[in-house]
C-alpha cells in the first residue's frame, strides 16, 4: 500500500483520518492492551461515513431521529472512541481517551452502551452487533410507520469485520434483514483478510458478497481507503430499496509495520514501530495531541447535524399535545396508565372463573388484553407461534408491505431473535418480545446475557418449560435452564404457577426499565391456584404465602410453577395427617432476594422443615431458600431433577422422577422423623 499517494490524492482526509489511527497507537500502547489494527484500518470509512453522511449532533446524542452507529467488531473500540472525541462529545473529554482500559473509565476495553451515549450497543462478542443492528432497523422501520417520516426517518449503519460474518449468527441476521427488505439498514464489511490466528484462508473460503446477494442484500465492493469511492457507495446504499453491504478491501494496521498481519489485529505497541508509523501518516503531533486545525474539523462535522436537529424539534413541537406526549412516553419505555388497570380486571376475571389452562395460553390470554393497549409491543416467535401463543389478532404482520404490522416471523433463528430484539430495545420506541422453547434459550443464550448487561427490558417468552412437555424427550425437556438465567446478573427468571400470576409476570415485564425479563411457561394446563382476588401485585415480591398451615407449621413447601400444584396437593395430604404445612409461590427467586429480611423470614420463618419442589435441577438460588439465611442449617430437602429427561407422556414422567405429591409428603415426613 502506497501510503505516500494515500496523503497526497486527498490531504485533508487523511489528516483527519491520521487522526483516528494515531489516537488509537497512543490509546492502546498507554493501555499496553487493546486492538490497534481494525481502527487504523476503517479510519478512512468511518471518515467519510461521519464527514458526508452520518445524521447526528455531537452536543444532543440521544436526539431520537440520529443516524445509528453500531461497532459490531467491538474490539476496535478506539475508533468510536476517536469519534466521539474528535466530534466534541461531552462525555468524551482527552483525559477519557488517555484513560483507556482503565478502571472506572468510561472508555472500556470493549464498547459498554450503560457508560456512553453515543455508543449504541454494547460489542464485543462477534456477531452481536450486526444482529443488534437489524433490530435497530426494524425499530426505525415500525417507528417511521406509527409517528410518520417527521419523526422518525433515519439510518443504521454498522462497522462487521470478518470474525462477525464468521459467527453463526451473522447468518441469522443477513438473512432476517434481507427477508424483511430493511432498506435503511447499511453494512460495512472490513475485509481485511486477517484474524488472529493468521489469514482468513485458514479457516473459510466463504464469498460474502455472493452470501449477502443469495440473501436479499444489495452488494457493493469498494477500496476501503479511497474516500470519494466510500461517499459513492453510501451515496448509492442509500437509493436501494434492500439492506445495503459495502465490501471495503482494507489493510488492517494501515500503514505500520505489522500491516496486513495477525499481530495487526492487536496491540501494537513498539515505540519504534509507533513512531515510522507516524512518520508515515505524515504526523508530527505530541502523543494524544490533535493539531488545532484538525480538532477544529472535526468538531464542525460533530456539529454538522445541529440545525437538522432543531428543525426536527420544530416538527416535534407542531404535532398535538396528545401526540407528542405519546411520543415521549413511548420513547421513555413508559407504559400507559391503562397497562395496570387491564392486569387487573383480567386477574379478577380470572380469580372468578378459575379455569384450568397451560400458562403458555395464560400468557396469549394477557397479551390479548395487554397489545392494545400498548402498540409500542412488537412480538414475534422463532418458527413457533402456534406453540409460544406469542400472537395476537391485533397485531398484524411486520413485513415490507406492512410497516404498522408488530409480529415477526423469526424463522428458526433464537439466537437472531434474540440480538434484533436487544437492538430494537436500545433503539427505543418498542418493547419487543419473542418466544421459543425454553430448551432453546441455549441458542438465545449469548444474546440474552447480553440484555441483562445492556440493562434493556427485553421479554423472552419461554415455553415448554420442563418435563412436562412429554413425548418429545430429552432434548426438548429443559432441566438446568432456569438455574442458568437465575445465575445471570440483572435477570427476571419469573414462572408462574397459574394464570393470575402470569398476568402478574407480564405487567411486572412491560414496565421493567433496565432488566430483561424470562417467563418461563408450561405446555401442560394448570389449575387456577389464586382463587382469592388480590390487587397487589404479588409475584412483585418474588414469593408470597400462597396457602398456610391450619394449626401448628412443621413444614414449608416451597414450589415454582406448575409443580405449586403438586405442593397444594401435598399439603392436603399433610394437613389430614396432622402435620401443618404451609405452601409458598416462589415464581420469581431475584425478586424474593430484593425484599427485606423481615418480609423475607415471614415468609420462610426458622423451624419448620423446608421441602422444594421444581422440575429442574436443585441450583441457582434453591440451596440459600432451604438451607435458610440465619447462619444455621435448616431441616430441608428438594423434590426435582438430577438429571435429564425422558420421552413419556407427562403422567408417566413425573411418576418416574418422583416429582409427585406423594414423594413430597414422604420427604417431610422423613425430615420430621
Amino acid at each position: 500500500m502506497d501510503i505516500a499517494k494515500l496523503r497526497t490524492a486527498h490531504p485533508e482526509h487523511w489528516m483527519r483520518a491520521a487522526a483516528i489511527r494515531t489516537l488509537t497507537l497512543d490509546a492502546v500502547a498507554a493501555a499496553n492492551s487493546g486492538h490497534s489494527g481494525m481502527p487504523m484500518g476503517m479510519a478512512d470509512v468511518a471518515t467519510v461515513l461521519f464527514e458526508k453522511h452520518l445524521k447526528f449532533d455531537a452536543s444532543a446524542p440521544l436526539w431520537h431521529d440520529r443516524d445509528r452507529f453500531i461497532l459490531s467488531a467491538g474490539h476496535g473500540s478506539m475508533l468510536v472512541y476517536s469519534l466521539l472525541y474528535l466530534t466534541g462529545y461531552a462525555e468524551m473529554p482527552l483525559e477519557e481517551v488517555k484513560n483507556f482500559r482503565q478502571m472506572n473509565a468510561k472508555t472500556a476495553g470493549h464498547p459498554e452502551n450503560f457508560l456512553l451515549d453515543g455508543v449504541e450497543t454494547t460489542t464485543g462478542p462477534l456477531g452481536q452487533g450486526i444482529a443488534n443492528a437489524v433490530g435497530f432497523a426494524i425499530a426505525e422501520e415500525t417507528l417511521r410507520a406509527r409517528f410518520g417520516k417527521k419523526l422518525q426517518d433515519h439510518y443504521t449503519y454498522c462497522i462487521a469485520g470478518d470474525g462477525c460474518l464468521m459467527e453463526g449468527i451473522s447468518h441469522e441476521a443477513i438473512a432476517l434483514a434481507g427477508r424483511q427488505k430493511l432498506s435503511k439498514l447499511i453494512v460495512f464489511w472490513d475485509n481485511n483478510n486477517i484474524t488472529i490466528d493468521g489469514t482468513v484462508d485458514l479457516s473459510d473460503r466463504t464469498d460474502q458478497p455472493q452470501r449477502f446477494k443469495a440473501a436479499g442484500w444489495h452488494v457493493q465492493e469498494i477500496d476501503g481507503h479511497d474516500p470519494e469511492a466510500i461517499d459513492a457507495a453510501i451515496t448509492a446504499a442509500k437509493n436501494t430499496g434492500k439492506p445495503s453491504m459495502i465490501a471495503c478491501k482494507t489493510h488492517i494496521a494501515l500503514g505500520h509495520a505489522q500491516q496486513d498481519t495477525s499481530k495487526g489485529h492487536g496491540a501494537l505497541t513498539d515505540a519504534d514501530q509507533m513512531k515510522a508509523a507516524k512518520e508515515a501518516y505524515g504526523w508530527t503531533a505530541a502523543p494524544f495531541e490533535v493539531p488545532a486545525e484538525i480538532k477544529a474539523q472535526w468538531e464542525a462535522i460533530g456539529s454538522r447535524g445541529r440545525e437538522e436537529r432543531a428543525a426536527w424539534e420544530a416538527r416535534l413541537d407542531e404535532q398535538s399535545d396528545r401526540r407528542k406526549a405519546e411520543f415521549a412516553r413511548t420513547f421513555a419505555g413508559e407504559a400507559p396508565n391503562k397497562l395496570s388497570s387491564v392486569i387487573r380486571a383480567l386477574k379478577k376475571q380470572i380469580s372468578e372463573s378459575a379455569p384450568k389452562v397451560a400458562t403458555r395460553k395464560s400468557s396469549e390470554m394477557v397479551l390479548e388484553v395487554v397489545n392494545p393497549v400498548l402498540p409500542e409491543t412488537i412480538g414475534g416467535s422463532a418458527d413457533l407461534t402456534g406453540s409460544n401463543n406469542t400472537l395476537t389478532a391485533d397485531m398484524g404482520t411486520f413485513d415490507e408491505t406492512n410497516r404498522k404490522g408488530r409480529y415477526i416471523y423469526y424463522g428458526i433463528r433464537e439466537h437472531g431473535m434474540a440480538a434484533a430484539m436487544n437492538g430494537m430495545a436500545l433503539h427505543g420506541g418498542v418493547r419487543p418480545y419473542g418466544g421459543t422453547f425454553f430448551c432453546f434459550t441455549d441458542y438465545a443464550r449469548p444474546a440474552m446475557r447480553l440484555s441483562a448487561l445492556m440493562q434493556v427490558p427485553v421479554t423472552y417468552v419461554m415455553t415448554h418449560d420442563s418435563i412436562g412437555l412429554g413425548e418429545d424427550g430429552p432434548t426438548h425437556q429443559p432441566v438446568e435452564h432456569l438455574a442458568i438465567c437465575r445465575a445471570t446478573p440483572n435477570t427476571l427468571t419469573i414462572r408462574p404457577c397459574d394464570t393470575v400470576e402470569t398476568a402478574e409476570a407480564w405487567e411486572i415485564a412491560l414496565t421493567s426499565q433496565k432488566t430483561p425479563t424470562v417467563l418461563a411457561l408450561t405446555r401442560q394446563g394448570l389449575p387456577t391456584l389464586r382463587k382469592d382476588h388480590k390487587v397487589k401485585n404479588l409475584v412483585a415480591q418474588g414469593g408470597y404465602v400462597l396457602a398456610d398451615s391450619d394449626g401448628k407449621r412443621q413444614a414449608i413447601l416451597i414450589a415454582t410453577g406448575s409443580e405449586v400444584e403438586i405442593a397444594m396437593k401435598a399439603r392436603d395430604i399433610l394437613q389430614e395427617a396432622g402435620i401443618g404445612t404451609r405452601v409458598v409461590s416462589m415464581p420469581c427467586m431475584e425478586l424474593f432476594a430484593e425484599q427485606d429480611l423481615a418480609y423475607r423470614r415471614k415468609v420462610l420463618p426458622a423451624g419448620p422443615v423446608r421441602v422444594g419442589v421444581e422440575a429442574g435441577a436443585r441450583a441457582g438460588g434453591w440451596d440459600k431458600l432451604l438451607l435458610g439465611e440465619r447462619g444455621r442449617e435448616q431441616k430441608q430437602a428438594f423434590v426435582g431433577l438430577d438429571r435429564f429427561g425422558a420421552s413419556a407422556p407427562i403422567d408417566e414422567l413425573y411418576e418416574k422422577f418422583g416429582i409427585t405429591a406423594e414423594n413430597v409428603v414422604a420427604q417431610v415426613k422423613a425430615l420430621l422423623a
